[in-house]
């Protein structure tokens, strides 16, 4: 018989005793940076006894009186639905035998895994077992404060995330200038006059690296006050659509015009520091750094005249509250860190950082670094403390660029990856190099994934371990709430609990039995699990007690360490899980109860209390007490970056190549595993290359013509680097410019998406070079890659 998981047995912050035959449950929209509070309608299916029967979801709209979306909402939140219903949705463990997987139980499959990862582990060291992080990591509470356990329990350095896919360029230069990785200050939207969106589409994405619901209103507003949005991006994306100014530039082109506008504030005396002015280091360095990027020059490698380079440097530090925001296009090149870095120091050099309707700095209830310890001032960020073993790519953020992991897994010698844990990740499909990728999992002597779907990745795992439904666990967004464009919290209690959930344990769960196998104990069952998670509480309880203890020890009747300890388990004694780790923060963060000295802070009961959320007012100046710096300034010129400008400096006579292609997100469409879901696949196929029409004429294409796309510089390779596409025309896209989706190629053997095969698309990352990095922060260039496009 298996165990029960006990964080499914004990109480959660909202019970589920019995429930009517119609209900309204609230919740955070999981699928992606928006966080919308959505509205779901549940019946039950059988009977009129309301103990009697399961519920299932009638509508999903959006809650109207959210703190934060104020009723908006995109296509992705009806999936949910779809996605809590899908058939191909993995409910129990697999573990592969024979080449075939079979259904096993909790217990067999964790037993499977502590037998088979420790033998690595022992016979080859723990740098032998790689992990890879998926981006759903930071949609699900307990995933993500899981996932840094099982990370520290493996003790390997070879750790691989979809950020070197997408956002580390930005938290590198965050944590250089600024002093910690997630201290990113984001667009206060609803305060601007001048909003610049740079190689982003945040109609499309809602925001990235920038929490902002429903940004066609805000815009919208923006504009209705008299202000300006321009829009600068290679294609006519929806974000362009509804802009004043949309700019095509030269794809990669985007260090070059923000080096030029930079330089021009200079050259003309524009440069006004503003609030920030006083907490600022480094700015005399900048000059000569930026001198060799004349908009002449500039304009001849991006693409925009240099009188428009000239006139949005004016613009920017004329507008009276104005605000530069650039995101995925900018990262995902070979200057995504030049590029993140001179976007902060163009809204810096303005004056528009720490400024309403600039550029501000979020404060979260819970978790954000930088409203804990001495405010101020910290320890900053270190990287390259060690590197990969065969490409020697630096360490970022503790983890390597996972376009490494291929060599690292197909390279014989020591050190080499032999086992693998996946995380709510596909790798094959969503990193460059997919088909080496692919041929090197197979050779793994031992793969787990803690995933939902048998997916191209998963697919060549030996067990699958899946997570529930994110409709079946609380929720409180751990990263999103530190990037919001307006300060709020917000908790969703399980949509099913109780007798209509499944029963799976929580990922929380699956995730912390994994880590204490990855230490070393034979097969643990759920209550050893559960005992280690009370010890790790219990510490960390200690530790905080202490600290606020030492801090009041001046005051009169001030209680002790031992005493607050005692105070705070017993006030957490009936939550557990995640929850109780949430509650934890949120009463010890910036706005918390401080378990009853401030009566009227936030706990996790008032969250569950307010399903609306509890909003925290707009973002107000955070100078200096934001900074995690050593020099408690902001660090205008960290030296990686000055350096390197002259790698770029010596790139602006570059020509152009004659096609190069560009990747796009669909509002329908963020993440490889959303093609399975019904409501999002319908309607016209999303994954076609878009092709302008005189590229088309000259290349004898058509519309609905099917073509051969390659990567120009394959050479003897060019068999691994090329995919079939359907074309489609698009005058939204300029000559020498053609875009094809990421995330599509869903034809390969074994998965089990039934929806999603149904209209497989062509993978990007196919064509694309796994060994084109940004060298500062190892992201991948996934953008102006060059291409060959033939007739099939």
């Amino acid at each position: 018989m298996t165990s029960t998981p006990t964080d499914a047995a004990r109480p959660s912050p909202v019970g589920a005793a019995q429930r009517p035959a119609h209900r309204t449950a609230h919740r955070i929209c999981p699928l992606c940076e928006a966080c919308c509070g959505l509205e779901i309608k549940l019946e039950r299916q059988a009977g009129t006894d309301t103990n009697s029967g399961r519920e299932h979801i009638v509508s999903i709209k959006g809650h109207a009186e959210d703190v934060f979306s104020h009723g908006y909402l995109c296509p992705k939140a009806v999936a949910l639905k779809d996605l809590h219903d899908d058939p191909d949705r993995l409910r129990t463990p697999l573990i592969k035998r024979n080449g075939v997987f079979v259904e096993a139980s909790w217990d067999e499959a964790f037993a499977e895994i502590a037998a088979r990862l420790g033998a690595i582990q022992q016979q080859h060291g723990r740098n032998a077992v790689a992990i890879t992080l998926g981006n759903p990591i930071v949609h699900k509470l307990g995933l993500g404060l899981a996932v840094p356990r099982l990370v520290k329990a493996l003790g390997t350095k070879n750790m691989y995330s979809a950020s070197t896919l997408d956002q580390i360029p930005r938290q590198l230069v965050c944590g250089w200038m600024y002093g910690h990785w997630l201290s990113v200050p984001v667009p206060d939207i609803d305060h601007s006059h001048w909003l610049l969106v740079i190689g982003a589409n945040p109609l499309a994405s809602n925001g990235s690296m920038w929490t902002v619901p429903d940004f066609r209103h805000r815009a919208r507003a923006l504009q209705a006050r008299g202000g300006k949005l321009i829009v600068i991006d290679p294609r006519r994306t929806e974000t362009a659509a509804v802009a004043d100014e949309h700019l095509v530039i030269r794809p990669g082109g985007d260090a070059f015009l923000l080096a030029a506008m930079a330089r021009q504030l200079f050259e003309d005396g524009l440069v006004r520091l503003g609030a920030a002015e006083a907490h600022v280091a480094g700015l005399d360095t900048l000059p000569a750094a930026l001198a060799p990027f004349t908009p002449e020059l500039a304009a001849a490698r991006c693409g925009i005249p240099a009188a428009t380079i000239v006139r949005l440097a004016h613009e920017l530090a004329a507008a009276p509250r104005a605000v530069v925001y650039g995101r995925i296009g900018t990262n995902t090149q070979s200057y995504g860190s030049l590029s993140a870095w001179l976007i902060d120091l163009l809204n810096i050099l303005t004056g528009r950082l720490d400024a309403p309707g600039g550029l501000m700095f979020p404060k979260a209830a819970a978790f954000a670094a930088n409203t804990q310890g001495a405010p101020g001032q910290g320890r900053g960020i270190v990287t390259g403390r060690y590197a990969s073993r065969v490409s020697q790519a630096p360490e970022v953020m503790s983890e390597f660029p996972i376009t490494c992991l291929a060599e690292e897994i197909a390279t014989p010698g020591e050190g080499q990856v032999r086992a693998l844990v996946t995380i709510a990740s596909n790798p094959v499909l969503s990193a460059p190099g997919s088909a080496r990728l692919d041929a090197a999992l197979a050779t793994l002597d031992f793969m787990v994934s803690v995933d939902i779907y048998v997916n191209e990745t998963t697919r060549h795992a030996d067990v699958i371990l899946p997570g529930r439904s994110p409709l079946e666990d609380g929720h409180y967004d751990l990263a999103f709430s530190q990037l919001s464009t307006r300060n709020q919290a917000r908790y969703s209690a399980p949509v099913f609990s109780g007798r209509d959930a499944s029963g799976q344990p929580s990922e929380w769960a699956i995730l912390n039995r994994l880590a204490t196998i990855a230490q070393g104990r034979p097969a643990p069952g759920w209550a050893e699990v559960d005992a280690a998670d009370d010890a790790l509480l219990a510490q960390e309880v200690g530790k905080l007690a202490a600290q606020f203890a030492q801090a009041q020890a001046a005051t009169i009747g001030a209680p002790s360490a031992e005493a607050l300890t005692a105070r705070v388990l017993a006030a957490l004694k009936n939550k557990s899980g995640a929850e109780r780790w949430l509650d934890l923060a949120l009463r010890t963060g910036p706005y918390g109860d401080l378990f009853g000295l401030k009566p009227q802070g936030l706990s996790l009961d008032k969250l569950a209390a307010a399903p609306a959320g509890i909003d925290l007012g707009a973002l107000q100046p955070r100078l200096p007490e934001a900074l995690r710096t050593p020099s408690g300034k902001v660090e205008l010129a960290p030296p990686p970056l000055v350096a390197d400008l002259a790698r770029a400096a010596a790139d602006l006579h570059t020509p152009a190549p004659e096609l190069v292609v560009i990747g796009r997100r669909d509002t329908r469409s963020n993440n490889s595993w959303m093609h399975n879901l019904p409501t999002l696949a319908k309607g016209p196929f999303r994954g076609a290359l878009q092709l302008n029409p005189a590229d088309a004429a000259r290349l004898g294409l058509a519309e609905g013509a099917r073509a051969h796309l390659v990567n120009a510089s394959a050479g003897r390779d060019a068999h691994e680097r090329q995919v079939t596409v359907n074309v489609t025309l698009d005058a939204g896209l300029p000559p020498g410019v053609c875009c094809l989706p990421h995330g599509w190629g869903h034809d390969l053997p074994g998965i089990r998406l039934g929806v999603a095969a149904q209209r497989p698309g062509a993978n990007l990352n196919a064509v694309l070079d796994e060994t084109l990095r940004d060298p500062l922060s190892g992201n991948a260039v996934l953008s102006g890659v060059a291409v060959t496009l033939t007739p099939l």
